[in-house]
Parts: C-alpha cells; sequence; structure tokens
C-alpha cells in the first residue's frame, strides 16, 4: 500500500492505494502546521503497518536536496505559518521511505500516468487557484534543476490600462501576482467563483495567463499541457486562453490544435502524481534486476 499527501493552500488531501481505481482519501482543512500534522498522522495510523512508502507533493518552495539537513524545509511561501516548516519530520514521525516534490510537479506526474497526459513525452502542467504554478515533465522525467521549477513567478508584461498592482508578497505583479485567485478577489472585490462569465475579468485572466504559457511554452517546448486549478474551471476560460495564447506567438511555433487539455484528475491530480512519487521511490530501491520471482 502506498500513502500520498497533497499540501495546498486552503486543503490537504491524504490517501493511501495503489491509483485512481483503489485509493481512500481524506481532506483536512489548511491550518498551522502542528494541528494539521497531527490530523495526517490521525488518519494514516490504522494504516502505518501497511504503507510500504509514502509521496508529498507540497506548496513550495522546498528543499528537495536529500544531502541537506534542511531537506523537505518550506521556504518563504505565502502560507506564511509554513515558512521553515520541515517534510522530514513528519517522515520521520511516520517512519516509512517517503519522496517529496511540488504540488504541480507531482499533478503533472498524475496526469502523465492517470490523467490527460497518457502517451505524452514532454508534459507542461499549470495550475490556477490560490497560487498559481506549473510542473513539467521532459523526456518522461520531472523537471528539476538546483531548485524544483517556480513558474508562477515569471514576470510578464502588465495590462496597460489594469492598475491593479499585484498580491504576490515576494514580487508584487508576478505572473501569480496578477493572475491567482487572490488576485482576481483582489482587484475585483470579490471572489473568481463569484464573478459571472460575461465579467471583464475573464478577458484579462486570459490576457495574463497566456502570456506566462507563452513564456513556458517557449522555454519548454512541450508537446501537451494540461491545466487545471478552480480558476480555470470557469466556463470558457481555457478557450479564450488557448485563442490568446495563439495571438501572443503570432505563429511562430506550430502548436497542435489540441495542446491545451483540462485536467482529466481534478482536485485529485497531486495526490495521485502523490502516490506516483511513492512508487517511483520504492521502484528506485528496489530495481527489477534486484527484486525475486
Amino acid at each position: 500500500m502506498l500513502a500520498g499527501i497533497q499540501a495546498g493552500g486552503t486543503r490537504f488531501l491524504v490517501g493511501v492505494g495503489t491509483g485512481p481505481d483503489d485509493l481512500r482519501v481524506r481532506e483536512i482543512p489548511t491550518r498551522a502546521p502542528d494541528p494539521t500534522v497531527r490530523a495526517l498522522l490521525d488518519w494514516l495510523a490504522p494504516f502505518a503497518p501497511e504503507i510500504s512508502a509514502l509521496g508529498v507533493a507540497s506548496f513550495g518552495p522546498l528543499e528537495l536536496d536529500r544531502s541537506s539537513p534542511d531537506w523537505g524545509r518550506i521556504g518563504p511561501a505565502p502560507k506564511i505559518e509554513w515558512r521553515g516548516f520541515r517534510w522530514g519530520s513528519l517522515a520521520e514521525r511516520l517512519g516509512v521511505p517517503t519522496a517529496l516534490d511540488t504540488d504541480a510537479n507531482g499533478a503533472a506526474l498524475g496526469e502523465l500516468r492517470w490523467g490527460n497526459g497518457r502517451g505524452a513525452n514532454d508534459l507542461l502542467y499549470g495550475t490556477v487557484g490560490t497560487g498559481i504554478g506549473g510542473g513539467a515533465i521532459a523526456n518522461g522525467r520531472l523537471l528539476r534543476g538546483r531548485i524544483h521549477p517556480e513558474m508562477g513567478h515569471v514576470l510578464v508584461p502588465r495590462e496597460p490600462s489594469d492598475p491593479y498592482p499585484g498580491c504576490c508578497p515576494s514580487h508584487g505583479d508576478c505572473l501569480e501576482g496578477l493572475a491567482s485567485g487572490p488576485a482576481l478577489a483582489g482587484r475585483w472585490g470579490r471572489p473568481a467563483e463569484e464573478l459571472p462569465p460575461e465579467h471583464p475579468a475573464w478577458r484579462l485572466e486570459a490576457w495574463y495567463l497566456a502570456r506566462g504559457l507563452a513564456n513556458w511554452v517557449l522555454t519548454l517546448a512541450p508537446e501537451r499541457v494540461v491545466l487545471g486549478g478552480g480558476v480555470l474551471r470557469q466556463p470558457g476560460l481555457l478557450t479564450a486562453l488557448d485563442a490568446e495564447l495563439r495571438a501572443v506567438l503570432a505563429g511562430y511555433v506550430e502548436l497542435p490544435s489540441d495542446l491545451i487539455r483540462p485536467s482529466a484528475l481534478g482536485d485529485r491530480a497531486g495526490l495521485l502524481g502523490a502516490l506516483g512519487l511513492a512508487e517511483e521511490l520504492l521502484a528506485a530501491r528496489d530495481p527489477p534486476s534486484e527484486r525475486g520471482p
């Protein structure tokens, strides 16, 4: 049995199983680290003797260097109370091998294995909700460098008539600061889910997201883009984003007609990706040539 945790800005999903058809899930509100971790461990406790590995797909930034004593530490995240928390401490308390990556990379892996990324070798996953993030798979492998990609904080031009200063605590008007769910609420005075389809918010949202996505597409050259997150559930937004992206790129690169696809796994993409991370960790520790019959 594998365990997975998807750590989000408003809620955690924790589950045990082997995949989408074999998965028991619990939702836990995101509070301060101590009560949240206690709730995670309490739910996992009955399954602990059967768990072979844990995968965690978490908001970041994260310290992913396993040789570092700070492995698993959350850096200057927008969730201020979580800054400095170490996922390694949860792994130690649970006592099972643990794999860690960002929530966006986790979702990319989930979509590659079980969702709208199946069959792709080069995949880009983007999410727009409480924050904006991106995960990438290049040549079939998750893309990581010295740190993980932080695609939500790319800098984009400002729409000339937009006076909103941006809400990112680190950069102000980066992509996340201008087009995330909190940015929509801050600019228009009410949550995104309360804005009707004809509201001018959605034209502006497509404008910003297309420019952020253009940076991602030109840099990573994906064969497929899967997009998820609460903001992108707005009817018509994906279609408007696709049209705006093609206008921004102006034919410089040829894009497949079905380049952009909605997430097939929805809110569970990161959780399923966390199970995939756990599975990969076990495979690396026990390669096929070393297994018994």
